[in-house]
C-alpha cells in the first residue's frame, strides 16, 4: 500500500521523479549517475547556497526600493547581484557536466569565460573606488544587506575550496572557473562594505578596542 501511495504522489508532483531516492543524481549531458555526496555535487550544491544567500541581499535591497529608502549609492547593486546569481548557474553547469561531454560546454552559457572574469574585475575596480577600506578585520552584521552579502561570500569561499579539490582531480573543465570564484568572493566583500557605508554604518572591528592587549 505504501509503495502505491508513493507512486501516486510522484505522478502528482511536477518536481519529484523519485530517481534520486537512491542517493544519486545525474550529470549535465548524461553519463553515469553519481552519489549526491560526490565532490562535484557538493561543489554545485554549495554554489546553489551562495545563489540563495545573494537572493536575501537582493530581496533586502528591493524592499528598501519599494519603501523609498534605498540609498542612491546602492541603486545598481541589486542588478549586479542578479547578474552574479545568473553567472553562478553557469559555473554550476560547468562543474556538473559529464566529463565525456565537456566538448559540448559553451562559454558564457555552460562554462565560465575569460570575459566573465574580466567583468568581475571591472566591477571590483568600480566599487573599490567607492568605499573606504577598513584597517583591520571586521565583524559582519551592520546591515541586513551587508550581512547577506557576507554570508554569500563565505559560502562562495567554501565552493571555491571544493572546486580547488576538483581541479586537483582534473574535474574542472576550464581554466577560468577558479579565478572567477576567487575574484567574485573579493567583490562580495567590497559590496558588503559599500552597503554598510551607503547607510553610514561603519564596520565593527574584530578586535574589541576596550579589551586589554
Amino acid at each position: 500500500m505504501s509503495g502505491e501511495l508513493t507512486a501516486r504522489a510522484l505522478r502528482a508532483s511536477a518536481i519529484a521523479t523519485g530517481r534520486g531516492d537512491d542517493g544519486t543524481t545525474g550529470l549535465l549531458y548524461g553519463g553515469d549517475r553519481i552519489p549526491k555526496d560526490d565532490l562535484r555535487t557538493e561543489a554545485v550544491g554549495t554554489l546553489d547556497e551562495a545563489v540563495a544567500a545573494l537572493g536575501l541581499a537582493r530581496a533586502e535591497l528591493e524592499q528598501k526600493r519599494q519603501l523609498d529608502v534605498l540609498p542612491p549609492a546602492l541603486d545598481q547593486v541589486a542588478t549586479v547581484i542578479l547578474r552574479i546569481q545568473r553567472e553562478l548557474f553557469i559555473a554550476g553547469a560547468e562543474l556538473a557536466a559529464n566529463p565525456a561531454a565537456w566538448d559540448r560546454l559553451r562559454e558564457d552559457a555552460t562554462k565560465v569565460s575569460a570575459g566573465m572574469v574580466a567583468g568581475i574585475d571591472a566591477l571590483l575596480e568600480d566599487y573599490e573606488a567607492r568605499i573606504a577600506f577598513p584597517n583591520e578585520f571586521i565583524v559582519p552584521g551592520e546591515t541586513r544587506t551587508s550581512a547577506a552579502l557576507e554570508l554569500a561570500r563565505t559560502i562562495l569561499r567554501r565552493a571555491e575550496r571544493r572546486a580547488v579539490t576538483l581541479d586537483r582531480a582534473d574535474l574542472v573543465p576550464g581554466a577560468h572557473l577558479l579565478p572567477y570564484l576567487n575574484r567574485l568572493a573579493d567583490l562580495l566583500w567590497v559590496l558588503a562594505r559599500a552597503a554598510e557605508q551607503a547607510e553610514a554604518r561603519p564596520a565593527t572591528p574584530a578586535r574589541d578596542p576596550e579589551s586589554t592587549p
